[in-house]
């Protein structure tokens, strides 16, 4: 057993794999899943918007009285962000509890595991006793380290193009391993893609949610609303359009449960790096694919100056090709990560797409960072360190 403090331990792993065990993850759950006692889990998967869906349902659930627990990933400053409990971060003394318990309950099998399912134990024993857990998927969903546990209901982000290289190239091969986490029941969130037979669009990821899973219940997360409740309700949200549908998703859960809400319970609510605004014309966002990019533009009233970098598996052409109307111009910043993209690649693409670039050195508003965690992690230590470079 490790007598590590939880930061050096974790330090000793990669936080990205080249390939995954699918049977390590379920092997360790299960020499300790009756030694934890978890409750209610809400189990999210899909591409985008996870991590706001997951926020929306922990806070308003928070706002009715429930002890709340949200684990989500990856985190922009700092790793206590990955588990939220009862509206706060969890504390550094309560993480090497936690650590110190799931070194004694697996000292074998824990130098093994990877970054992301030591960290998924870890979240399992803080959240103990809790009356909710919202678990959000990290890749995929049928092999995610968060589809061990035992789940009340699974949430349908919507399913896009990202990850290829672990999840398959077309949205079937996708959507079949992320749905396949479903267990009991699930709410199928906002699509934009269909799932294609050949040629032709034959079927809606409900539709094909429905047929991979017949002896399940499949709910449309719209069917619980009335069409002049959803647009009173959105008269009053306050955050970017694009991450409406994902509110409605999240309270769908609380319809079916009968379960009272309003949207004043988010008034109080921030979603860090959700198109948020931490000064006048600075926007941070750590979207990192198309489908984020499409949203962005939708919701952009204004051209703005792009902090940008991106992972090497992206398909940052296609992005900064969605990007592009809404660009003034393309600010490269540095970002220290094994998996980040050659710069000069990205210059040429840039180029030959006619948008202007050079290497960022200051902030000129309008701006907006965008890419991916590590950039804004990497701009919000630059921007609170008073200084740009």
């Amino acid at each position: 057993m490790s007598k590590e403090k939880l930061n050096e331990f974790l330090n000793k792993k990669p936080l990205f794999y080249k390939e995954i065990d699918i049977k390590r993850m379920p092997k360790a759950f299960n020499l300790i899943k009756d030694k934890i006692n978890i409750n209610t889990i809400i189990h999210i998967i899909g591409t985008n918007g996870k991590g706001s869906t997951g926020r929306f349902l922990a806070h308003t659930l928070l706002k009715k009285g429930y002890n709340v627990g949200h684990y989500t990933s990856p985190h922009i400053l700092k790793f206590n962000e990955r588990i939220w409990i009862n509206g706060k971060n969890i504390t550094d003394e309560d993480l090497e509890t936690a650590h110190s318990r799931l070194q004694k309950l697996l000292p074998e099998i824990s130098e093994s595991l990877s970054y992301f399912e030591y960290t998924t134990l870890l979240a399992a024993i803080a959240f103990e006793r809790l009356d909710f857990v919202i678990m959000e998927a990290g890749l995929g969903g049928e092999f995610d380290a968060t589809n061990v546990f035992d789940k009340k209901t699974t949430l349908v982000t919507p399913i896009d193009y990202d990850h290829q290289n672990f999840l398959g190239n077309s949205i079937k091969e996708i959507a079949t391993t992320k749905l396949n986490a479903i267990e009991k029941e699930a709410i199928i969130g906002k699509q934009i893609n269909k799932i294609e037979n050949g040629k032709c669009k034959v079927k809606s990821i409900l539709e094909f949610a429905k047929e991979l899973k017949p002896n399940v219940k499949i709910y449309d997360y719209l069917e619980f609303f009335e069409k002049n409740e959803i647009e009173k309700i959105k008269k009053d949200f306050k955050f970017a359009e694009f991450l409406f549908d994902n509110y409605l998703l999240a309270m769908s859960f609380l319809k079916k449960e009968n379960l009272p809400f309003s949207i004043n319970d988010i008034n109080d609510l921030i979603l860090p790096g959700r198109m948020q605004e931490i000064e006048k014309d600075l926007f941070i966002d750590v979207g990192h694919n198309p489908l984020a990019a499409k949203a962005i533009v939708n919701t952009l009233p204004k051209k703005v100056n792009l902090v940008y970098n991106t992972y090497k598996d992206k398909d940052y052409k296609k992005i900064l090709t969605i990007l592009k109307p809404k660009i003034n111009k393309l600010y490269l910043i540095d970002v220290k990560n094994e998996r980040i993209e050659d710069k000069e690649k990205i210059k040429k693409v840039a180029n030959n797409l006619g948008i202007e670039i050079e290497d960022f050195k200051q902030i000129q508003k309008p701006m907006l960072v965008f890419g991916s965690f590590s950039v804004v992690e990497e701009f919000l230590r630059r921007y609170f360190a008073g200084k740009s470079l």
